[in-house]
């Protein structure tokens, strides 16, 4: 089975290795004889993802990629391995796609100048009030 990241990015479902754990937490004994929670690794280095992809991933700040680069996220919201496969697969797909949309580059602009004349009006206004509190008190 293919998970679909976007119209032309697929990845097989065998380069997911997903890993069933006890959930931490409430739960009572349940918690502690069910493995619940849900983790996936996925190697993104080893992957069919494209090396656009790739690069942006090992390039993103975000505490689920580890320095060697690999994926790891963890889901233990559900008291049912199921629906926290659901979630945690979600997250994932989330977290590739989000790698895709470029930011749009920021054009500068300059301020204009009625913008500058009330900075500077104002930066005066603070002028006056300090230069008022350094008259010399009288004895």
């Amino acid at each position: 089975m293919a998970i679909t990241i976007s119209g032309s990015v697929t990845i097989e479902d065998s380069e997911l290795e997903w890993q069933f754990i006890r959930a931490s937490g409430a739960g009572g004994q349940h918690v502690n004889k069910v493995a619940t929670a849900v983790q996936i690794i996925f190697d993104i280095a080893a992957s069919s993802l494209p090396e656009f992809y790739k690069h942006r991933l090992l390039n993103r700040s975000d505490h689920r990629i580890t320095k060697s680069g690999k994926v790891i996220i963890k889901c233990q919201q559900s008291r049912s391995q199921e629906m926290n496969r659901e979630l945690a697969l979600a997250q994932f797909i989330e977290l590739v796609q989000s790698v895709a949309k470029v930011q749009k580059k920021r054009v500068a602009t300059k301020p204009t100048y009625g913008s500058q004349q009330r900075r500077l009006e104002g930066k005066k206004q603070r002028s006056k009030t300090k230069a008022l509190r350094q008259g010399k008190p009288e004895h």
